[in-house]
Order: structure tokens, then C-alpha cells, then sequence
């Protein structure tokens, strides 16, 4: 059997090794529930914190500002659903784009069904938002933007540092998303000027069930879950202390590393986009590398379908940009937003590498998949014959 090769880091990370200790040793030893007073609960609530400072860190924040979670998914919830609610005496008009992650375009049509004007900022043809076309938009009554720093599907970074200080000037509250971004390219908070982020711990390496919230520190948010007071209040509930562990260590082994890993992954990403253009004549690419995550390659086999293209391919195990649902294939809300046609958009495969990414692997990977598109499009074009 071939071996399997994991071009899926956008989807999730494996454990590193450092992140199942520093889990196992909590889980033995720091199971103290971090509100009891005693020498058990002081030690969890030791742990706790010293994860809240890692996880801070890595994205230049204070530790106070760190905000844990269940990942992302409730991360984003809370900071776009919190700061509307939080500002809805000012106005009720909000602004995000089409390409955002289901976690932060759901919660914007919620808002939008119970009343708000939302205004959904279409990209351009490279999947990028343009800072100019956020800044029209805004009205006297606007209380929030939320950009994603990368996009999770075409890996296009977003000009979140330059909507923060449009937005800074005008006192509006900015939210990113950057579960995606955090650990593959440098991130910090002060210079993208933004008020809330988000954080995925799954994304970096550490278990699934645990993100981060960056609240800035005299921001104002509404609950949107109602208990204790653990965690400033806005995530009542006993904290899962082992897995705050996990990201904070997951962190810890990122931070410092981050501008090597992101040369490291861009050059074993060209070097697999090369072999798959050598592989494939017709492959088209969506987003330039030094526009995209830095581990995110998004190509198109036009007139083909990804999904089948991979399905060929045993021994890769990556995704493509059109879900399938009841046996039909559609295509992805952000090749749309994107104005992609329908033969390019079906054909999408995301290639998204990591760590533990080699240069054997690559090679091997665009080997399988090129050999599966030549068969697929041989198959096809044997079918327009007997057509014909």
C-alpha cells in the first residue's frame, strides 16, 4: 500500500508531540477545578493562566485579553454577536464579506433575520477585499467589521491592517478571523488595529475543543452565553484547564518560529506547484503565492471535478472547494463570491500543507495527482468521442 500523504493542514493539525505532554500532564495533575480556593484549584488556575500568556504571546496581546473558548467556531459567535449587542445604542449596521467562514457569515444572517443591516462586501477576482470598498460602506450607524485575515479555502490574505485603521479613525469595532492565519504568517494585534480575533487551537497544532477570543482591553461585549463568571464573565463554565494547556504549549512551540516556518512552507508549496504544472497542462492556479497563506495552494483542473481528481489520487488525503451534498456537486460560496466559472470552480482542489510536510511527500503528491487528472481527462474526452 502507498503511503498516505496529509496536504490537509487547513482543515486540522495533527498533536505535536509537546502539546499531548503538556495535555497528559495536566490531565494527571492540574484536574483541580482553577475556581476552588485550595491547593488543587490554585494550581489548575496557575496552569490556566500561564496558557492564557502563551497563547497572548503569539499574537502580541496581554494576557488579560485572552479570552478561552470551545475554537473557533464560538470564538467568532461571541465577538460578532457580543459587539453588536454591546453597541446596538449606537447603530445596527454591520459589514462583513462573502468569503468569511460559515462561523461568521451565519451569525451575521441571524443578526441580519432579527432586524440589522448587514452589507456583505464582494472580493475581487484573487478572492482579496478591497479596504476602499469597506470604507464606502461604512455609515454613521456602523458598529462592527469583520474581515478574516486568510481565507481557508483559496488561502488569500486579507488587507486587515489597513481596514483596522479605517476603522480605528471612526471608533467602529473591528473583528478578524484568524484561525487560519495564526502560526503561518506573523500576527499581531496592535499593528492590524483590530479589537477582536479569533483563534482556533485544532489549527495549530493543539487538540480540537479549545480556541481563544482577543478582547481588547476596555472593550465591551455582550454575553451570549449566561452562568458563572469564569473567563471575564463571557464564557461561563468550568474551563477545560487541559486543553488551555494544549493551545497555550502549541503556541509556546510557534512563537519565534513563525517567519521560518512561512519560508519553509512557501517553498515546498512553489515547489509542488511547479511539479503539478509539469504534471498538468491546463492547471490553473486562483490566488499568486505571495498573496496567499504561505501552506495554501488553491488550483483548478478546468472541465474536470476535483472532488474526483482526489478520489483517484489514493494516497493524498486533501480537499476541494465544492461540497457535495445528495450526490451533487456545488460550488463553493467563496469561488462564487469570487466570480469563478462554473468549469473552474468544480474542478478546485486545495492543497494545504504543514510541519510535517517533506519534499518526498510533494513530489509523490503531485505524481498521484497529476496521473489521476491525465485519467480523467483521457476518460473524458473518450467519452466526447463515442459521442460524437
Amino acid at each position: 500500500m502507498p503511503k498516505k500523504i496529509y496536504l490537509d493542514y487547513n482543515a486540522t493539525t495533527p498533536v505535536l508531540p509537546e502539546v499531548t505532554f503538556a495535555v497528559t500532564q495536566a490531565m494527571k495533575e492540574m484536574w483541580g477545578n482553577p475556581s476552588s480556593g485550595h491547593e488543587l484549584g490554585k494550581k489548575a488556575k496557575d496552569a490556566l493562566e500561564t496558557a492564557r500568556g502563551q497563547v497572548a504571546s503569539i499574537i502580541g496581546a496581554e494576557t488579560g485579553e485572552i479570552v478561552f473558548t470551545s475554537g473557533g467556531t464560538e470564538s467568532n459567535n461571541l465577538a460578532i454577536i457580543g459587539a453588536a449587542l454591546a453597541n446596538r445604542a449606537r447603530g445596527r449596521h454591520l459589514i462583513t464579506t462573502r468569503i468569511e467562514h460559515p462561523s461568521v457569515i451565519n451569525p451575521f444572517l441571524h443578526l441580519l433575520e432579527d432586524g440589522w443591516s448587514v452589507d456583505f462586501v464582494e472580493p475581487d477576482a484573487q478572492g482579496i477585499v478591497s479596504p476602499g470598498v469597506v470604507e464606502g460602506l461604512i455609515r454613521q450607524d456602523t458598529v462592527l467589521v469583520s474581515v478574516m485575515l486568510a481565507n481557508n479555502e483559496t488561502g488569500a490574505l486579507q488587507p486587515v491592517k489597513e481596514i483596522g485603521k479605517i476603522c480605528r479613525q471612526r471608533g467602529i469595532c473591528v473583528h478578524t478571523d484568524a484561525a487560519q492565519a495564526v502560526g503561518k504568517i506573523q500576527v499581531d494585534i496592535r499593528e492590524l488595529s483590530v479589537d477582536l480575533l479569533t483563534m482556533a487551537g485544532h489549527k495549530i497544532y493543539a487538540p480540537k475543543g479549545i480556541g481563544a477570543l482577543f478582547v481588547r482591553k476596555g472593550l465591551r461585549l455582550a454575553n451570549i452565553l449566561f452562568g458563572a463568571g469564569q473567563e471575564r464573565g463571557l464564557r461561563p463554565g468550568t474551563e477545560p484547564v487541559p486543553l488551555a494547556c494544549g493551545i497555550g504549549m502549541a503556541c509556546d512551540c510557534l512563537r519565534g518560529k513563525v517567519a521560518q516556518i512561512a519560508r519553509d512552507l512557501s517553498g515546498l508549496r512553489e515547489e509542488l506547484y511547479l511539479l503539478l504544472c509539469k504534471e498538468y497542462r491546463g492547471l490553473k492556479r486562483f490566488v499568486p503565492g505571495e498573496k496567499a497563506l504561505p501552506n495554501t495552494l488553491c488550483v483548478s483542473f478546468p472541465g474536470l471535478i476535483g472532488a474526483k481528481v482526489l478520489e483517484m489520487a489514493h494516497e493524498v488525503m486533501a480537499s476541494t472547494g465544492a461540497a457535495c451534498h445528495d450526490r451533487s456537486v456545488k460550488i463553493s460560496h467563496v469561488l462564487s463570491a469570487m466570480g469563478v466559472n462554473e468549469s473552474e470552480a468544480l474542478g478546485m482542489v486545495r492543497l494545504s500543507l504543514g510541519l510535517m510536510t517533506t519534499k518526498d511527500e510533494i513530489r509523490q503528491a503531485a505524481e498521484a495527482i497529476g496521473s489521476a487528472a491525465r485519467a480523467l481527462e483521457m476518460e473524458k474526452n473518450q467519452r466526447g468521442v463515442h459521442r460524437s
